[in-house]
């Protein structure tokens, strides 16, 4: 789940951005909507937040003086009617320049970005902390799926893999059940222990013992055969800028 900070001085941008989020990211949790430079110091001094929306001009200012009072590590999406602040918002800890009015393509094109730069990185910063003050990092081990009007608990023990499908997130269970899920991939990812689950692309997360044979594929990548199947082994290909790490997660490196 991504929390979600909006700093916006007009309700109706604000409750429509907040709107966009939910179709986009049904899993988001939206924080708190600020309107004002005070305002925002004042939350920010005491809460976090995954990813923060900025309007540049506030009802107090311009909110890059925002910066100038405290210490701000969270990624930012800026969203403004005007474009001359674009320097000096990549200055920051930009991930991209929305202008007003926000199109929905263009917000989904940022989300997935901002995906992507995590990705890269590979941070969970708060994991991260829980290691460094000694603290044992404590996975998932269960969820409650939701089908129909039944509730149905399932182990992560029991999950051969999760994927994405038609924006739509499912998981296939070892004897062979399709279940949907309400996490993204992304979440998934942060939830599951990664000594067990690795993710191959944007599509697939694969327990280890989900994996009954490799195959050497072009460009050095390597095909997956599962169990119990996939519904295409086209996807479950790793992709280029995971291979490396898929081969040291199994043990080569």
């Amino acid at each position: 789940m991504k929390k979600i900070l909006i700093i916006e001085d007009e309700k109706l941008a604000s409750d429509r951005l907040e709107g966009m989020l939910k179709k986009i990211l049904p899993d988001c949790r939206v924080m708190a909507k600020i309107g004002s430079i005070k305002e925002s110091v004042k939350w920010l001094m005491q809460n976090t937040a995954d990813l923060i929306f900025l309007d540049i001009q506030l009802s107090d200012g311009l909110s890059f003086t925002i910066f100038e009072r405290i210490s701000i590590t969270t990624p930012v999406i800026f969203t403004t009617a005007y474009d001359q602040y674009a320097i000096k918002a990549f200055q920051l800890n930009s991930v991209a320049y929305l202008l007003k009015p926000i199109k929905s393509s263009a917000l989904e094109e940022s989300l997935h970005k901002f995906d992507m730069m995590q990705s890269a990185f590979g941070i969970d910063f708060n994991r991260l902390m829980d290691a460094y003050q000694g603290k044992a990092v404590e996975y998932k081990k269960r969820f409650l799926i939701r089908i129909g009007d039944k509730l149905k608990k399932v182990e992560t023990t029991d999950l051969a893999y999760c994927y994405a499908m038609n924006k739509s997130v499912f998981c296939k269970t070892f004897n062979n059940q399709h279940l949907p899920l309400e996490q993204s991939l992304d979440t998934l990812e942060n939830l599951l222990d990664p000594a067990r689950f690795f993710r191959i692309n944007r599509r697939y997360l694969v327990n280890m013992d989900a994996i009954d044979n490799m195959i050497a594929w072009s460009r050095s990548r390597i095909k997956l055969e599962l169990k119990p199947p996939a519904e295409s082994t086209k996807d479950t290909i790793v992709s280029i800028e995971r291979s490396a790490d898929f081969k040291k997660w199994l043990g080569e490196g």
